[in-house]
């Protein structure tokens, strides 16, 4: 019986070795794959912001200098078509006083 009994004992120490070994390899396969993930999921939330970065924000920054010297300009621009307009008015009033028409529209008689 000793002989059976040491078999046995053999046989539990082997296989507790293997599942040792097993877990072992899984918590190191764990550890591998969840640093991967950790890196991917990084890369994946940090690559627009180097991209935006490096690449985009001269960009971005020269456009809106440019809106902003559009939106500057739009008042002078407001004050030259005002000024325009009283000009044309100026000159209205001007040919009504000569009695000069410069319409093109014509009348017919009938």
């Amino acid at each position: 019986m000793p002989n059976n009994n040491d078999q046995l004992l053999r046989e539990i120490y082997r296989m507790t070795r293997e599942n040792n070994e097993m877990m072992h390899r899984a918590r190191r396969s764990a550890f591998f794959w969840g640093f991967l993930k950790f890196i991917i999921y990084a890369a994946l939330l940090l690559a627009p912001i180097w991209f935006y970065v490096t690449y985009l924000s001269g960009a971005v920054n020269s456009m809106i200098e440019t809106m902003n010297k559009i939106e500057a300009a739009n008042p002078q621009a407001q004050a030259q078509f005002q000024g325009i307009q009283n000009a044309l008015a100026q000159f209205q009033q001007l040919e009504s006083r000569f009695g000069v028409s410069t319409s093109t529209a014509t009348t017919t008689n009938k």
